[in-house]
């Protein structure tokens, strides 16, 4: 295939693009309407990005606890920390807010203050009754005060579940219908329904209302993202063509690249609606990325037509050697580049791999669409002015590539000794590095659902759910009494935990149906002795159907069991030394023979991902680095060459690796892409660099240190442009309000721009210092692909 990839070859493809234009531009059109109408496929992402594959120990574990209990994280929050909330009017209108949640279809149940249910000894029949804290509507202030000298004081099952004893903070629980929470229907829930109920109480009352709870926060999470999408488009747009405006000083130029970036974004939408793929955090990046990797595609094409013009005035002859000369050097930085992304492929997870196929395809996309498009358009415009040529002198940078030569010639030690010391201290940085498997952290600091999950942090110890299973082996293991002591162990351990919050099981019924047993007495909230036991189960079986103590803690066999519990937003070091607390207590307090107990939930499924996606990343940037090193060895037939070409591409990703480190910057979900993306975006510069250095070394008779500053000048101008777009056109998503979004914009800013100066700096003065092994014709062999076709010029100087 790649010998295909000949001078040969691309003047066919020159002569096919430019003698078929108008049918080529109609098929482009055609196209890009097939991929418009794929829009309509595109789904928004309703639930937490899973970084697990599908049979990972974990995952199944998770879904195993659904099949039993169902969806757990169904629970929205509301909240009042307000004195004044204990008034005869503003309690009832609390209430009725409540009760009207209750009739909404998405809605399973609501449990508020006046939902609260008193569990009452029936001496006479010998069973308990249910009898409700609040029986209609509050009449007077002696109501409420009963009602907080029963809640706070007498009551402390309820604790630290509807209210906080302490700070006399309020809260209701709502729980939508399971089938739903990971649907379209969730989102007009919360956004539109509750919203519009919520201010409309705020407005009245006066009361500051918080919300929180993983529907709610996925909502409006989910939300943000897709806002950001057009702001991020927007803004690479209007960024990258602005600099490619003061580069080529021409709004015809300037107007042409942006047709062919918006029909690249256009056809990335497609790809996502044609694969139906959801647009989550990842995805939703791409778009702009093509922006930011198209525009240098139509420097490099723009500006050798332009050249080339300048030099012999034939537009035809100009655009044919556009095609000719560029598009081999761009196919390869292209797909090097694509290979960078479509390494996550090859992970197992699926949310990465759908990333990487999708980055990919589109970056190859915007490849053909730049060489495509511009050559053709060009054929309709009249020759650029004088003024739009003046660029080609190059003036103002002169300065910028005199002093790289100077470097390069005269302070080779001063660049090894820079590197040496940035390599030294990255290695350092490296060690501070943390993994952060927080469900929150990347969320937009600023917004008032952030500022409500620390809210209730603060309150109630957390918002994102912890679950533990306990498998009795045996139909109706849990009830027994045995089992609920060991229970009751495990969660005194929780209990003593701060990142946790209070946990809700059946122990507590037992406890509070012990409490009910003796009167309604809050000290004997506690677990019954054997006796009494016997006792109190007569009683649970002769009550009422309405009085089940099981709904929602145990199974329909009463086989399995669930600790439910709430944590904090906290990293993923202290996330599993509470693990492995929690694991050493079951493993102490449940023998395995008899029970088998699993820890899970969202918050521990989210904690494993990330730590998964680390090991992805190594992964997936080994084989980048493999795939692209073969792409190097096929080009230039040598592995010295290999070996050198690495070595400035690798040192920027340590000084990355090493800034994280310093900056506190964590390993996450968003930051892990930084390495693979920048290496495959930066490897770019090498490839061009190299190939115009065998050019010049076969033209110059083998003059090594010619060769070099001669490639070196040549090159030089083109990949400073290039990084500077690609700098500035990454730093755009530096504006974005989620907090990994910013930290991958820049990252990858400063990767490159190491990784420019690292080609321009240590790439030369390596092949300088190691000219006498690597730079001959028997380690230098004809290369598979002629990346930069010869010029006249370079066969004239060949024949003398």
């Amino acid at each position: 295939m790649f010998k295909l990839l000949t001078t040969g070859f691309w003047e066919t493809v020159a002569r096919l693009i430019l003698r078929n234009k108008i049918a080529i531009l109609i098929t482009v059109i055609l196209y890009t309407i097939f991929f418009s109408m794929q829009w309509k496929h595109m789904r928004f992402t309703y639930t937490e990005a899973n970084l697990l594959p599908d049979d990972h120990e974990v995952n199944l574990s998770y879904n195993n606890f659904l099949d039993i209990f169902g969806e757990e994280g169904n629970l929205i929050v509301l909240g009042v920390k307000d004195s004044m909330l204990f008034s005869i009017e503003k309690l009832n209108a609390w209430n009725r807010l409540s009760e009207d949640f209750k009739s909404f279809d998405e809605v399973e149940t609501v449990i508020s203050i006046k939902d609260l249910q008193k569990l009452v000894k029936n001496t006479k029949e010998e069973k308990f009754d249910l009898e409700p804290f609040i029986k209609d509507s509050i009449t007077s202030i002696k109501q409420i005060e009963t009602l907080q000298d029963e809640l706070f004081k007498k009551y402390p099952f309820y604790d630290n579940f509807l209210f906080n004893k302490d700070s006399k903070t309020v809260r209701t629980a709502i729980y939508l219908k399971k089938d739903i929470v990971n649907t379209s229907a969730r989102k007009d829930f919360v956004i539109q329904t509750l919203s519009n109920k919520i201010s409309e109480f705020e407005t009245t009352t006066n009361l500051d209302v918080r919300v929180s709870g993983m529907p709610y926060i996925r909502t409006l999470n989910s939300q943000n993202i897709v806002d950001e999408i057009s702001l991020f488009i927007g803004a690479a747009l209007a960024v990258t063509s602005l600099i490619f405006f003061l580069f080529f000083r021409s709004f015809r130029a300037t107007f042409i690249s942006l047709i062919v970036v918006c029909i690249g974004v256009m056809w990335t939408f497609g790809i996502l609606g044609l694969l139906n793929y959801e647009i989550t955090v990842l995805t939703a990046l791409i778009p702009p990325l093509i922006i930011v990797i198209g525009i240098p595609n139509c420097i490099f094409l723009i500006n050798k037509y332009q050249h080339e013009v300048r030099l012999h005035g034939n537009k035809v002859k100009s655009l044919q050697r556009v095609i000719t000369k560029v598009g081999n050097a761009t196919l390869m930085t292209n797909v090097t580049t694509a290979s960078g992304f479509a390494t996550f492929i090859l992970t197992e997870s699926q949310l990465l791999k759908e990333f990487g196929i999708v980055a990919s395809l589109s970056i190859l996309a915007i490849f053909i669409l730049c060489l495509l498009i511009i050559p053709i358009l060009y054929t309709f415009l009249p020759y650029p002015k004088p003024r739009h040529l003046e660029h080609l002198n190059k003036r103002w940078i002169n300065g910028f590539v005199d002093w790289m030569e100077r470097m390069v010639k005269h302070k080779k030690i001063t660049i090894y000794v820079t590197a040496l010391i940035l390599l030294i201290a990255s290695l350092l940085g490296i060690n501070k590095i943390i993994i952060s498997g927080s469900l929150i952290e990347d969320m937009p600091k600023n917004t008032e659902f952030f500022s409500d999950i620390r809210f209730f942090e603060s309150e109630f110890n957390g918002i994102m759910p912890l679950e533990i299973m306990i498998d009795t082996k045996r139909k109706k293991g849990v009830m027994k009494l045995a089992t609920i002591k060991r229970m009751n162990q495990l969660e005194e351990l929780i209990e003593e935990i701060p990142e946790l919050s209070k946990p809700i099981s059946v122990v507590g019924l037992v406890k509070y149906a012990k409490q009910a047993y003796t009167n309604g007495n809050p000290k004997y909230y506690q677990l019954p002795t054997s006796q009494e036991n016997l006792f109190i189960s007569s009683y649970v079986k002769k009550s009422s159907s309405d009085v089940d103590l099981l709904r929602n803690f145990v199974d329909s066999t009463g086989q399995y069991a669930r600790i439910t519990t709430f944590m904090k937003d906290i990293g993923t070091d202290k996330m599993e030394r509470i693990e492995e607390d929690l694991q050493n207590k079951i493993n102490k307090v449940f023998p395995k023979e008899r029970y088998q107990v699993t820890i899970t939930g969202k918050a521990l499924v989210f904690q494993k991902g990330t730590k998964y996606l680390v090991r992805n990343l190594v992964i997936s940037l080994t084989l980048a680095i493999i795939l692209i090193s073969i792409f190097m060895a096929y080009m230039f037939r040598s592995v010295r060459m290999i070996v050198v070409s690495l070595i400035p591409n690798l040192l920027p990703l340590l000084v990355t690796a090493g800034l994280m480190g310093y900056l506190g910057v964590p390993i996450k979900p968003s930051t892990i892409l930084v390495f693979s993306i920048a290496f495959g975006i930066s490897v770019d510069d090498t490839i061009h660099f190299l190939a115009k250095y065998r050019q010049e070394l076969q033209a110059n008779h083998w003059k090594i240190r010619k060769s070099v500053y001669a490639a070196l000048r040549e090159t030089g101008v083109s990949m400073f442009y290039t990084s500077i777009v690609l700098f500035f056109g990454f730093s755009v998503f530096t504006i974005s309000s989620f907090g990994g979004t910013v930290a991958l914009g820049g990252l990858v800013s400063a990767t490159l721009l190491f990784a420019m100066l690292s080609n321009l700096l240590l790439l030369p003065s390596l092949l300088l210092s190691l000219e006498r092994s690597i730079a001959n014709k028997e380690v230098l062999k004809e290369p598979s692909i002629n990346i930069i076709p010869k010029d006249e010029d370079d066969i004239e100087k060949e024949i003398e």
